[in-house]
């Protein structure tokens, strides 16, 4: 539904400050459309620059109609939280945007669509959360490619796996390889225009959906797999509909320098990467039945650390801990994980 010129109000009231934003952090750093905006009271007058690491100049206004003063055209509910609900609260001004003739980008469980019955000509709603039409269970069918299929694994939920799979990306297609992404969450569809929400998908067709969109890219030479969750997280179910559904041939870890815990479960200790990078081909591979996926490499998240050498350090030391080439994507770019997946 989103056309790639018009024009988005992302709204993020409460949430600039928070791990909650990731959707609006998203779109800021990746999507092609143009941004107007973000709505916060809380930060309203300062720009995304000046409050985030995304160098993006970008306004944070306070209400909606200052947004829409600017020429936003449609409201992106901007926070991706734990469980996927929106928050009471915004309905007043989600309402209000609406009002205005805005279009509403809804990437979380809680559908939007059927509150609204009376749209302006050209006006839409768009819920991503929403099972896709004719999904059918997983077959093995991915097993028939010979491309290589690369997904990104992780130590906790939200912890970098889509923007470090975007960036691969980029570094792909910038090398001149023919390279696809698949989107498997609202950030993901909302900046590339397609994939699949796997979290809205009944259990059933989980695996059958991925399998769906990565032979649906069957001629690229290289297929990025956006990850879900973890193997090492209690409320985490995604993991086995992606590798059955991909059959991958690689994995990429991604982690958290220092992390001990789990992002919300501090009594969850995270499992070592090494460990965790065998457990995961070990999976794959599921005692012989079905090829090895292999661990070539960690994307490491180093945004806690604000001295650049001492982040260049922390990739080191987990690159000599693990054996695989460390990285951080956002700060020091992904060539040396692109490299590692088109050697093994």
């Amino acid at each position: 539904m989103l056309s790639r010129d018009q024009k988005i109000a992302i709204y993020m009231q409460g949430a600039v400050s928070g791990p909650a934003g990731k959707m609006g952090f998203g779109m800021l750093r990746y999507s092609p459309n143009p941004i107007v905006c973000l709505i916060d009271s809380d930060h309203a007058g300062q720009n995304v620059s000046d409050v985030t690491p995304i160098d993006r100049d970008c306004p944070i206004v306070a209400t909606v109609d200052e947004a829409n003063a600017l020429g936003a055209e449609v409201f992106a509910l901007g926070i991706a939280p734990p469980g996927g609900a929106i928050p009471a609260p915004w309905f007043t001004d989600i309402d209000r945007a609406a009002e205005l003739g805005m279009c509403l980008l809804n990437g979380l469980h809680d559908l939007l669509g059927p509150r609204y019955d009376a749209l302006r000509p050209g006006q839409w709603v768009w819920d991503i959360r929403v099972e896709p039409p004719g999904l059918q269970p997983a077959s093995g069918r991915a097993l028939t490619l010979k491309n290589r299929r690369v997904l990104m694994i992780g130590q906790d939920m939200a912890i970098g796996k889509m923007t470090a799979g975007l960036e691969i990306y980029r570094q792909a297609l910038h090398s001149g390889i023919k390279a696809e992404f698949i989107a498997t969450g609202q950030i993901g569809i909302t900046v590339t225009g397609r994939g699949v929400p796997l979290d809205a998908v009944r259990v059933d067709f989980a695996a059958g959906s991925i399998e769906r969109e990565v032979m649906a890219v069957s001629d690229a030479e290289l297929v990025i797999i956006e990850g879900q969750g973890s193997l090492g997280h209690p409320g985490s179910s995604a993991n086995l509909p992606l590798m059955r559904g991909s059959m991958p041939t690689h994995f990429i870890m991604c982690a958290k320098y220092g992390q001990k815990t789990l992002r919300l479960y501090d009594n969850i200790p995270v499992a070592p990467l090494g460990d965790l990078c065998r457990l995961y081909e070990d999976v794959s591979a599921c005692c012989g039945v079905f090829p090895r996926a292999q661990a070539v490499g960690i994307a490491l998240n180093t945004a806690a650390i604000e001295d650049e050498s001492a982040a260049r350090a922390a990739c080191d030391e987990v690159a000599q801990s693990v054996g695989l080439p460390t990285t951080d994507p956002v700060r020091f770019g992904t060539e040396s994980l692109l490299n590692a997946i088109m050697k093994a």
